[in-house]
C-alpha cells in the first residue's frame, strides 16, 4: 500500500503538462519538470534555474519571510526590503506616539542612522528545499494512526531536521504536503535585526481601510519599505548599532515600463493556508460553524474598538493594529461565505465525491483502499461539530477579545512555579521578570477602558452561544453569584484585579503571590479557560485522527482517479510561485472591470467626512499639477493593476514580476467576487490585486522627498 501511493504521488507530482497550468501555488524545485514550458509559452524570458538554485543566485533569494506571516522581497544590493503597509504597520504602529504619529503621518529615514529597529522582527530566506517523503514513510509503520503516527512524524522529522542544521547556523522544519502523503524539509536563514525605513501615511498606505478591503477597483498604496542587517561578518545578528546592512545575494531590478493587458506575470511568495482539496463536509462546517462564528464576534468588538479609536488619538494608535488584524479576517469571512453559495461550491464538491465514489465501488481493490475515505471525514467533521464552535469561541472571545484575560492567562507558568513542593525563589524571580518584559509591551498598547467595554460584552455572547458542558468553571460563577450580569462581574474584575493596569501589575510582579493569583477574577478566569480548552482541544484531536485519515485516503484516492490532473499541494506557508498574465474581468453581468487604476480615481473616491477615504493635501497637489515625475504615463498615474495569478493570506507583500524578472508591483489582496478561492480556483473571477510599483516610486520620491532610497534601486527604464 504505502510503495503504491509513493509511486502514485511521483507519477502525479511530475506528470506531463495536459491541463492548463495557471492555476495553481507551484514549488519552485519542480518547475522544471513540471511548469517551465508552459511559462516559456505564455512569455517568460528566464530559465527554471534562474527562479531556484541552490548553488547559485536566483530569483528565490531576494524573497522572504516577512515577521512570519507575509512575504516581502529585496530591491537593493544593500538589503533594502519592500512588502506591504499592512505587514508593516505593527511596527510602524510601535513606534507611533501621539507626538510623533507615523501611522497618520508617515515615516521616511533620511539616513541609515534614522532607520528604526523592531524588537522581534525578524526575515527568512529560503536556502534549500528538499524531498524527504521517502524517508518519512519508510519508517512509519502502516498500523500507526492517530497521535501516534503524528508523534512518529514528529520524532522522523525532528531527526532530519536536526541533520540539517548540525554544524550551521540554520532553522529547518519538515512540512506535510498533499495532506500527509508527501514531506519537503525546507531550511532557512533567519535575521532577526530588521529596521523600518519608510511608510507612507495611513491615508495612502490604508485609503480605502475597510470598506475597500477585500474588493477592485483599488487605490490604496499599501506599501512599506524595511532593511536587513547583518552582524559585521556578514552573519544573522540580533540587532546591535555596530550591525551592517545585508550584502544581498540577490535583489530584483525596478521597472518603469509597465504593461499592458494580457503581459506575463509571476507572484512568488509564501502563501499561508488553501484548502483546495476539502470535501463537501468541510464546506459545510464553513459555511456553519467558523464563517458564522467569525462574523458575529470580531463584528461585536469591532464596534467597541471603533467607537473608542474615534475618540481617543491615544487609543487610535494602540487599538490600530488589532483592529486591523481583526478587521481583516472578518471581512474575509463575509466575502467566502457569500462567495461559497454564490458559486455552488458546496455542490461542486458534492459531484466530485459522488465521481469518487462510484470509481472506488467499480474496483474491488479500490474499495479495499479508499472505500471508507470519504466516512471517515463525514462522521469525524459531524462528531467535532460541538468542539470546534466550544473552541472557537472560547479562543475567540476570552483569549483575544477580552485582552485582560488574555494576559491574564501568561501568568500560569509563573503560578505553577509557586506550586511546587519546594518552590525555587530564583525560578519564580525569573518567571516574574520574564512576565514583567510582556507586561511592559501589553500595558503600552493597552487601555482598561476599552477593554472593560470589550469584556462583559463577550462574556454575554459567550453566555448567550455555548453550552454549559462547555465552558469553563469561571463562568459558572458569573451564572450563580452573578445571576448572569457579565457587565457587573467584569466590573469587579476590572475593580480589583492586578491585571487591570500597568501599575497594579507592577506591584504584584514585585511581590508575586500564589495567593493573590487565587483570588485574582482575571486569573482565576484565565486558568480555568486553559484547563477547558485543553480538554476540548483533546477530545477533538481524538476525532481528528479519523479525520486526518480519511483526508490522506482521498487525497491519494483522487490522484489516482484523476490521473490525467496535475496536482499541486494546498498552500501552507512555504514558499511558492503563481504565473498568469495581467487581466481584466466581468463580475457580473453588464459589469467591467478594467486591470488598472490611477490617482484620478483616489480623487474621485475623496471624502473628508469619512476617514476611510481622506487624501493628503500633498497628494491633491502633485495630481492637480500633473506632477508625476518620470512615473506616470499620458498625464496619468497608476496605482493599482490585477492579475489572475493564484495567491491567498501569506503572500501580502509578494513581488509581481515581469517575463524577464523585473519588479512591476507588489501583491496586497484578492477580490471580493472570489473570495472562496481558498477553496476553489474560478479562473474567470479571481484576481490578484497589485500596487503599481511607479505609484511606490511614485510616493517614495515626489510626495515624500526620499529619492535617496530610489537611488540605491536598480531601475528599468
Amino acid at each position: 500500500m504505502k510503495k503504491l501511493v509513493l509511486l502514485l504521488i511521483s507519477f502525479q507530482f511530475i506528470g506531463l503538462c495536459a491541463l492548463r497550468a495557471d492555476e495553481g501555488m507551484w514549488l519552485l524545485p519542480l518547475l522544471e519538470k513540471m511548469n517551465i514550458d508552459r511559462m516559456t509559452s505564455m512569455g517568460l524570458k528566464l530559465s527554471a534555474e534562474d527562479i531556484y538554485n541552490i548553488n547559485h543566485s536566483s530569483l528565490k533569494d531576494a524573497v522572504v519571510i516577512f515577521g512570519g506571516y507575509c512575504t516581502a522581497e529585496l530591491v537593493s544590493a544593500d538589503g533594502l526590503l519592500l512588502t506591504n503597509h499592512h505587514c508593516g504597520f505593527e511596527a510602524i504602529q510601535n513606534h507611533s506616539t501621539v507626538e510623533h504619529d507615523y501611522l497618520k503621518n508617515g515615516f521616511w529615514a533620511s539616513t541609515r542612522d534614522d532607520e528604526l529597529p523592531n524588537t522581534g522582527l525578524f526575515v527568512s530566506f529560503l536556502v534549500r528545499m528538499e524531498d524527504v517523503t521517502l524517508r518519512v514513510l519508510a519508517n512509519l509503520p502502516d498500523t500507526l494512526k492517530g497521535e501516534s503516527r503524528n508523534a512518529k512524524i514528529h520524532e522522523i522529522s525532528r531527526k532530519i531536521e536536526e541533520e540539517a542544521t548540525e554544524g550551521n547556523h540554520y532553522t529547518a522544519i519538515v512540512k506535510s504536503f498533499f495532506n500527509g502523503n508527501n514531506f519537503y524539509l525546507l531550511v532557512y536563514e533567519q535575521y532577526k535585526d530588521v529596521r523600518l525605513v519608510g511608510a507612507p501615511p495611513s491615508a495612502i498606505g490604508k485609503f480605502g481601510y475597510d470598506t475597500d478591503n477585500w474588493v477592485w477597483p483599488r487605490h490604496t498604496g499599501d506599501f512599506s519599505i524595511f532593511r536587513v542587517y547583518t552582524g559585521p561578518d556578514g552573519k544573522p545578528a540580533d540587532y546591535s548599532p555596530q550591525n551592517i546592512p545585508l550584502k544581498s545575494k540577490h535583489y530584483f531590478p525596478v521597472s518603469l515600463k509597465g504593461y499592458e493587458k494580457n503581459d506575463f506575470a509571476m507572484v512568488i511568495g509564501y502563501p499561508g493556508n488553501t484548502v483546495r482539496y476539502i470535501t463537501s463536509y468541510e464546506v459545510n462546517e464553513l459555511m456553519e460553524v467558523i464563517h458564522p462564528n467569525r462574523i458575529t464576534i470580531r463584528g461585536l468588538r469591532q464596534e467597541i474598538l471603533l467607537k473608542d479609536m474615534q475618540a481617543d488619538e491615544k487609543v487610535n494608535i494602540q487599538y490600530a493594529s488589532k483592529y486591523s488584524r481583526s478587521s481583516n479576517y472578518w471581512k474575509f469571512s463575509l466575502g467566502q461565505l457569500q462567495g461559497i453559495k454564490r458559486l455552488k461550491i458546496y455542490e461542486k464538491k458534492r459531484q466530485l465525491e459522488n465521481t469518487f465514489s462510484q470509481w472506488v465501488n467499480n474496483d474491488e481493490q479500490r474499495k479495499e483502499k479508499y472505500d471508507d475515505a470519504l466516512e471517515l471525514i463525514h462522521h469525524a467533521i459531524i462528531e467535532r461539530r460541538p468542539y470546534q464552535h466550544a473552541i472557537q469561541y472560547t479562543t475567540e472571545c476570552l483569549f483575544t477579545a477580552s485582552e485582560i484575560i488574555s494576559f491574564a492567562s501568561r501568568a500560569v507558568k509563573l503560578y505553577n512555579s509557586m506550586l511546587e513542593e519546594h518552590p525555587s525563589q530564583k525560578i519564580i524571580d525569573s518567571l516574574a521578570n520574564e512576565l514583567k518584559l510582556q507586561g511592559d509591551e501589553f500595558y503600552s498598547e493597552y487601555n482598561p477602558a476599552t477593554d472593560a467595554k470589550v469584556t462583559p460584552a463577550m462574556l454575554q455572547l459567550y453566555l448567550n452561544n455555548v453550552p454549559a458542558a462547555y465552558q469553563p468553571d469561571f463562568i459558572n460563577i458569573i451564572r450563580t453569584k452573578y445571576k448572569g450580569n457579565t457587565e457587573r462581574y467584569a466590573e469587579d474584575m476590572f475593580k480589583n484585579s492586578v491585571f487591570a493596569s500597568y501599575d497594579r501589575f507592577i506591584a504584584f510582579i514585585r511581590h508575586p503571590s500564589r495567593k493573590i493569583l487565587e483570588k485574582d477574577k482575571a486569573f482565576v478566569a484565565a486558568w480555568t479557560t486553559r484547563i477547558k480548552l485543553n480538554e476540548l482541544i483533546q477530545e477533538r484531536s481524538l476525532i481528528n485522527a479519523d479525520y486526518e485519515k480519511g483526508q490522506r485516503l482521498y487525497m491519494a484516492g483522487l490522484m489516482e482517479m484523476q490521473q490525467e490532473k496535475i496536482f499541486y499541494p494546498d498552500a501552507n506557508a512555504t514558499m511558492r510561485l503563481s504565473y498568469g498574465t495581467v487581466q481584466d474581468y466581468y463580475p457580473r453581468d453588464a459589469v467591467h472591470y478594467d486591470y488598472f487604476t490611477t490617482l484620478k480615481g483616489i480623487i474621485e473616491k475623496e471624502d473628508a467626512e469619512n476617514w476611510e477615504f481622506v487624501v493628503p493635501d500633498k497628494l491633491k497637489e502633485l495630481y492637480n499639477n500633473k506632477d508625476f515625475g518620470e512615473y506616470g504615463f499620458n498625464d496619468t498615474m497608476p496605482v493599482c493593476f490585477i492579475t489572475d495569478n493564484d495567491i491567498t493570506g501569506g503572500n501580502s507583500g509578494s513581488p509581481v514580476l515581469d517575463s524577464a524578472g523585473n519588479l512591476i508591483g507588489i501583491a496586497f489582496d484578492g477580490n471580493w467576487e472570489a473570495m472562496s478561492g481558498d477553496i476553489i480556483y474560478e479562473p474567470h473571477l479571481q484576481r490578484c490585486i497589485c500596487v503599481d510599483i511607479r505609484y511606490v516610486l511614485f510616493i517614495i520620491d515626489k510626495f515624500a522627498g526620499a529619492r535617496h532610497l530610489i537611488d540605491e534601486m536598480k531601475i528599468i527604464r
